[in-house]
């Protein structure tokens, strides 16, 4: 059965030491902690022993840890005077449990149990693909693109939207939360694998020795889910654009055209915007300072 649909958005795969006023060398890391010990005390007694343990992004782990504990967000997010007062024997012991999962190299997001994309808080899981903050970018270009197309906002003119391996679903979702109005689906694969010492999908980054495997399946189907001058939308990596557009190229009879490469917020070539049989062909003009183009391949 064919799908008409104006959007195809695709996630291919899509935290310095602190000290404190103590002396935390002589604490054991796996014994619980026991005193008058403040969150900021804390945060400084593990980033020094995840950076010891060579754990990455020790003390942004450390604050998202403690801060998840005592209630909140962020670590910055916390009160000045919570940050300093004394915590309750419960709260260091599971500072404790938390802390030593993120020492067997458990990703944040999954110790916590969720995560912000956009405006939205999703669950998480092993092996469920953590979302990346790029793709952020990835949406919010999906949403200019559905504005500045006739009708948009037109319950009748809403687009079909297909996210292909969704994982979280975390695209499918925030674009809903703006385009209520769009029928959506997201599928995903039913067999997750595990490594052993990996917590998310190696399917999800595994795309072959080029990294092309799983993109050329979607350019080989797009033609027959995709309505006239319906789009597709990819994240993938920064060596990709112009092999996706040289692969383009010597196949016109798809009638898929790179239309556009959108630049992630480290200037990475990261976003290709193809569309079937449009009218436009080349490249798009972004004057936004942040974002910018890429030329298109050819």
């Amino acid at each position: 059965m064919k799908l008409g649909g104006r959007m195809l958005g695709v996630l291919l795969c899509g935290l310095g030491r602190a000290g404190g006023t103590r002396t935390f060398s002589s604490w054991p890391p796996h014994s619980p902690l026991t005193g008058l010990l403040s969150a900021a005390e804390l945060v400084g007694h593990w980033t020094a022993v995840f950076e010891e343990r060579g754990i990455p992004e020790a003390r942004q782990s450390s604050e998202y840890i403690i801060a998840h504990v005592l209630g909140a967000k962020t670590f910055q997010n916390l009160r000045p005077a919570l940050r300093s007062q004394p915590l309750s024997p419960p709260q260091l012991g599971r500072i404790q449990e938390l802390s030593s999962q993120r020492l067997q190299r458990m990703p944040v997001q999954y110790i916590l149990g969720e995560w912000d994309f956009r405006d939205l808080t999703l669950k998480m899981a092993p092996p469920v693909f953590i979302p990346r903050p790029e793709t952020e970018e990835l949406v919010t270009w999906v949403l200019e693109e559905e504005a500045r197309r006739p009708h948009a906002g037109n319950a009748e003119g809403s687009p079909l939207i297909l996210e292909v391996g969704c994982g979280s679903g975390a695209i499918a979702l925030s674009l809903l939360s703006q385009l209520p109005q769009a029928p959506a689906a997201a599928p995903d694969s039913d067999r997750p694998l595990r490594c052993d010492l990996s917590y998310e999908d190696p399917a999800a980054l595994d795309g072959g020795k080029e990294g092309m495997d799983v993109i050329v399946h979607i350019l080989a189907l797009a033609p027959l889910l995709l309505k006239d001058s319906g789009s597709l939308f990819l994240e993938v990596d920064p060596r990709h654009p112009g092999l996706v557009g040289s692969w383009l190229q010597s196949r016109p009879g798809l009638g898929l055209h790179l239309v556009a490469v959108r630049r992630d917020f480290c200037g990475r070539p990261r976003f290709l915007h193809i569309r079937r049989s449009g009218p436009q062909r080349g490249c798009t003009v972004d004057t936004s300072p942040r974002l910018q183009l890429a030329p298109v391949p050819g």
